[in-house]
C-alpha cells in the first residue's frame, strides 16, 4: 500500500509542477504569506521527492526479505541461489518496461503529440516535452540514444523522469550485493554492519537511492527479528508512542521544500539544523525526504494500525500499478492531460515589438477553473485504467521475455525452481 501511496504522490507532485508551480517553495515570497499546501506536513502531498526515497527504501526491503528470512532458517545455499537468480532477472524486469515506455513516448513524439504541451503556459511541460525529429534516421537514432543514456546518465529524452530507473536499479545492485557478502553473517552482527552501511552511505552523500536502501535491508532484518518482535508485543505503549512519533517526525523531515526554504521560518530552522546533521555541500531537500521517509516506514512498519490500513485491499491494488503508473503518467501528462487544459485556449497576441514587427503570439493559457476541477479526477481515473491495462497484457509479456532470456542463458541446475509468472 505505501508503494501505491508514493505513486500518487509523484503523479500529484508533477501536476502541480506543473500547473501551481509555486507550491515549491514554502510561502509566495520572502516572507510572505503561504497557502495551505506550503505548509509543513500538508506540502507532503503535493512534494514526490519522499517518494522516491520510499521506492529505493522498498527496494531494499522487499528484494532483502525472502533471502533473509532463508539464512535466519539455516538454509543460506538456497537464499544465494535466489539471490543469483533474482540479481539477473531484476534487469529485465527493470529495463524491458522502460524501453516499451521509451518506445510509445517517441511514436507519440513523431506523430506529434507533444505540440500542444511545447506552446502550453506550463514551463514544466515546455521543458519536459520532447521534440519531433527532422527525418526517420534521425527520429531512429535519437531513439537509441535516449535508450542507452536512460541507463548511462538518466538522460531520456522522451521520458525525462526516468532519470531516476538507473539510481533505483544500482540500489536493487547495491542489496543483492550486501546480501552475498552479509548471508552466512550472524544476525546480530550483520545487523551492526548494515547499520555501519547506512551511516556510510549517509556520510558519502548517497541521500537519493544509499542509505535508503540500507534503512529498507535493516528493516527487513528487524522485522524478522524474535527479540524485536517480542519486544514490542510486550511492550504496547512503548510501541505506540515510538512509532506514532516517528510517522510525525517522518512527515515533518518530508515537508522540506526543494526551493526557496529561506523564506518560511520553519524551513530555515530545518536548513539550519541540516548544516549540523549533513554532510558538507549535501543537497537538504534530498537528505530531508530520505530521512523522512526512512521515519514514516519504520514506524508505520511497529504500528499495528497503519499497517492495516495500508493493508487495505484497494491500497494494494494501487500498489501493484505503481510501476505502470511511474512509467506513463508523465507522458500522458503532456499529451493527454495537456491537450484537455490548454488545447480548447488560443494564443494571446503580443502586439508589435518597437520596430513596428508583430510578436510571436503567446503560450496556451490554462483552461477555467471548473474545467481544470473535473479534468484532473478523471485524468487519475483515465491515469489508473491505463495503468491497469498495462499490469494486464505489458508486464506479463515483459516477464515472459525476462524468464526465456534467463533460459537461454542461465546452466540446466539453476533452473530447477521456475518462478510463477502471471498469466
Amino acid at each position: 500500500g505505501l508503494r501505491g501511496i508514493a505513486s500518487v504522490l509523484v503523479v500529484t507532485a508533477h501536476i502541480c509542477r506543473s500547473l501551481a508551480p509555486h507550491l515549491v517553495a514554502p510561502s509566495m515570497s520572502d516572507r510572505g504569506p503561504a497557502t495551505l499546501f506550503q505548509l509543513p506536513f500538508f506540502r507532503c502531498f503535493v512534494m514526490g521527492r519522499a517518494s522516491v526515497a520510499v521506492f529505493a527504501l522498498v527496494t531494499g526491503y522487499i528484494n532483502s526479505l525472502g533471502p533473509l528470512k532463508k539464512s535466519r532458517a539455516g538454509n543460506a545455499d538456497a537464499a544465494l541461489t535466489g539471490i543469483a537468480r533474482s540479481a539477473f532477472r531484476r534487469f529485465g524486469r527493470f529495463m524491458i518496461p522502460a524501453i516499451v515506455a521509451t518506445l510509445i513516448s517517441w511514436l507519440a513524439c513523431q506523430f506529434g503529440a507533444y505540440k500542444i504541451a511545447h506552446i502550453a503556459d506550463s514551463q514544466w511541460i515546455r521543458d519536459s516535452s520532447p521534440r519531433d525529429s527532422t527525418s526517420f534516421a534521425g527520429a531512429v537514432y535519437d531513439l537509441f540514444t535516449s535508450l542507452v543514456k536512460t541507463w548511462v546518465d538518466g538522460g531520456n529524452d522522451y521520458d525525462k523522469i526516468q532519470w531516476t530507473l538507473t539510481y533505483l536499479l544500482k540500489g536493487s545492485m547495491m542489496t543483492y550485493l550486501s546480501l552475498l557478502a552479509l548471508i552466512y553473517v550472524k544476525p546480530r552482527w550483520r545487523m551492526l554492519i548494515l547499520v555501519g552501511m547506512f551511516l556510510f552511505k549517509w556520510r558519502s552523500g548517497d541521500a537519493l537511492v544509499g542509505f535508503n536502501v540500507y534503512c529498507g535491508i535493516l528493516l527487513a532484518e528487524v522485522s524478522i527479528d524474535p527479540d524485536v518482535v517480542n519486544f514490542m508485543s510486550e511492550h504496547p505503549w512503548f510501541q505506540a508512542v515510538t512509532s506514532s512519533s516517528l510517522i510525525i517526525l517522518g512527515f515533518f523531515f518530508c515537508s522540506y521544500p526543494e526551493e526557496h526554504p529561506e523564506w518560511a521560518s520553519w524551513s530555515r530552522k530545518m536548513q539550519d539544523l541540516g548544516r549540523l546533521i549533513f554532510p558538507h555541500d549535501s543537497e537538504y531537500a534530498r537528505f530531508y525526504p530520505g530521512m523522512g521517509a526512512d521515519a514514516l516506514t519504520t514506524g508505520i512498519m511497529f504500528n499495528p494500525t497503519a499497517k492495516t490500513v495500508l493493508s487495505h485491499r484497494f491500497l494494494c491494488y494501487m500498489g501493484r500499478l505503481s510501476w505502470p503508473v511511474y512509467l506513463i503518467h508523465a507522458p500522458l501528462i503532456r499529451t493527454v492531460l495537456t491537450w484537455v487544459l490548454f488545447g480548447a485556449s488560443v494564443r494571446p497576441s503580443r502586439g508589435k515589438d518597437e520596430n513596428g514587427n508583430e510578436m510571436p503570439p503567446g503560450y496556451l493559457p490554462l483552461a477555467k477553473p471548473w474545467v481544470v476541477m473535473f479534468a484532473i479526477p478523471l485524468f487519475y481515473v483515465f491515469l489508473y485504467r491505463a495503468a491497469d491495462l498495462w499490469q494486464r497484457y505489458v508486464d506479463p509479456w515483459c516477464g515472459r521475455v525476462t524468464q526465456h532470456f534467463e533460459d537461454l542463458v542461465f546452466r540446466d541446475d539453476a533452473k530447477a525452481e521456475k518462478p510463477q509468472l502471471p498469466s
